[in-house]
């Protein structure tokens, strides 16, 4: 199968392109390299049947040369992070809908799958708890750059859906809560690479808000699982999934167990979110998904824990760690039930170790 995948230099595009290859398929990435990075998949370039097309999912031309050849679609492309969301907020509405809109238009010629990457943020402030696909979505202000980004990605979906019943596009929609892993980058505001680079320079870690936030933490691995399983099967078409881990962390026990876990002397110390992002800016106080659906139908369930989780980036981060890392018996595991008859030992390559 030909697969493309946009955003396929970025953190989790280059892990699923990785994870295609080595299932034996042919992977087209196409990204602009505004957040994604070549580091991300050096390693694939030696593979013959990966190749990058460096440009914007909103080229429409190019667009569709690339989803002409293609067999299916991951979207993934994206504006990302905090700090870009709040920084460029004509960028990332332009970015995130025109994108989708492009992808969609041109698949819809042949009615080739597209799987269309949503985000936990569309859940606003909702005030029920775990958030479930179904329920209903409650955002914030204009005045509030974030609810821009929340309201961009809540678009895609009423886009992506409306593509399948209209014009019968086959879609599946999926919202993906705080994945984490090897190549995240700290640019934008990511937390937990952020708090593992500040421990291990020793630096202060800088906690937003008074702490109390708390997140649900999603191992890459994990994901990229989710997104096989649910293009695979056909009942997936049309709906709309949680990706994601459901235990829940504050914000402040996460800094305090990287402290721990890095062996750092850092301090926690908190600072208000005006003054990070400035006046126009609001939190979700929690953000914690039900996977029973996703569960129930491709049998997903969170393998990598928020304890293993932190001392995998805590490896990869440190510079006296080597930069091949084995993998252990949890990841061995994914990638058999991912990958099938390839290898275990070969399946999830190397993480590489990054410059610092």
């Amino acid at each position: 199968m030909r697969v493309l995948v946009t955003g396929g230099a970025g953190f989790i595009g280059s892990h699923l392109a990785e994870a295609l290859l080595l299932r034996g398929d042919e992977v087209v990435a196409l990204d602009d390299l505004s957040t994604g990075r070549l580091e991300n998949i050096a390693h694939l370039t030696a593979w013959p049947r990966f190749s990058l097309t460096v440009g914007s999912v909103t080229n429409e031309p190019l667009v569709a040369s690339l989803v002409d050849q293609a067999d299916m679609v991951f979207h993934l492309a994206a504006a990302v992070g905090v700090r870009l969301v709040v920084n460029a907020p004509v960028h990332t509405i332009e970015t995130n809908v025109h994108g989708t809109e492009t992808v969609l238009r041109q698949a819809a010629r042949a009615k080739k799958l597209v799987v269309v990457a949503s985000t936990s943020e569309v859940y606003g402030k909702s005030a029920v708890f775990p958030f479930r696909e179904d329920a209903d979505l409650v955002l914030g202000p204009p005045t509030k750059t974030r609810w821009g980004y929340a309201a961009s990605k809540l678009l895609d979906e009423f886009l992506a859906l409306g593509y399948w019943q209209e014009r019968q596009v086959p879609v599946i929609v999926v919202r993906f809560f705080n994945t984490v892993g090897p190549r995240q980058s700290e640019r934008y505001g990511m937390v937990i690479p952020n708090f593992v680079r500040q421990a291990l320079a020793g630096k202060p870690l800088t906690v937003h808000g008074n702490g109390a936030q708390t997140r649900s933490f999603t191992w890459v691995g994990d994901v990229v699982w989710a997104l096989l399983a649910l293009a695979a099967e056909p009942r997936s078409v049309g709906q709309v999934f949680n990706i994601g881990n459901g235990a829940e962390t504050s914000i402040r026990e996460l800094a305090d167990m990287i402290v721990a876990m890095t062996g750092s002397d850092s301090d926690i110390r908190f600072t208000s979110y005006h003054e990070v992002f400035g006046p126009n800016f609001e939190d979700m106080s929690r953000r914690v998904p039900d996977i029973s659906k996703i569960r129930q139908l491709v049998g997903y369930e969170p393998q990598v824990h928020l304890e293993q989780i932190l001392e995998r980036v805590i490896d990869y981060w440190t510079p006296e760690m080597p930069a091949g890392i084995t993998i252990n018996a949890e990841h061995a595991e994914f990638a058999e039930k991912t990958l099938g008859k390839a290898s275990a030992g070969s399946a999830v390559s190397a993480f590489e170790r990054p410059s610092l």
